[in-house]
Parts: C-alpha cells; structure tokens; sequence
C-alpha cells in the first residue's frame, strides 16, 4: 500500500459513523449487509448513509453490488489488511527487544455467524 492509500483509508475511518458502518460490514463477512439494514442498525438517514458509504468506497474500503432492488455492501478485507500490514510492515524495526510486537495478521472471513 501506498502512502496516500493509507491516508485515504484512514481520513474515511477517521469519523464515528463511517468507522460504525465499517466495523458493521467486516462483522457482517462476505455475506455483507444490506442498505436498509445499515440505516436501520445506525439509524442514518438515507442521504447521510449514502454519503459516508460514498467516502468509505472511494478510500477502496467498501464495494457494493446490485441485488435486485437492493445494494448490499461488503468490507474490502483485501484494502484492510493492506492497511493493516502498512501500518505494521516496520513495527519495532529499531527495537532490540525480540518480543516489541506482534506482526498484523490478516482477515480472511467466512461468512456470518450466527
């Protein structure tokens, strides 16, 4: 990952409600959720809703897909755990300590659990 990825992805996560609907979607796993059941678990209006999932998509966070009459929306674990090795690729670099950190490990979900 790229520098200004980086800051892309965490400027979107930097906010309570697109870090909410974030948390929400990498819970939810590959099924995802659908539009109406993040505005109905946030209680965020439609326009508010669209625009944060707007911001969380262009940082390549989320994606969506039509269903239908429905959008369901997924977490990108592939743009997550980018961030997540970015922000670990150098942890304790300097330290002489063998044990100053553990490396990021990556999400690679299965689904919902019930």
């Amino acid at each position: 990952m790229e520098l200004n990825d980086a800051l892309a992805c965490l400027g979107a996560l930097a906010q309570e409600h697109r870090l909410t609907l974030y948390r929400l979607l990498v819970q939810a796993g590959d099924d995802g959720m659908v539009v109406g059941e993040l505005a109905a678990t946030t209680g965020l209006a439609g326009a508010t809703l669209t625009n944060h999932l707007n911001i969380l998509r262009r940082a390549g966070l989320v994606s969506d897909e039509r269903q239908g009459r429905v959008i369901r929306c997924r977490a990108n674990y592939g743009q997550m755990n980018a961030l997540l090795g970015f922000l670990t690729e150098n942890c304790c670099e300097g330290s002489a300590s063998t044990s100053c950190c553990e490396p990021a490990t990556a999400c690679n979900p299965t689904g919902r659990k019930p």
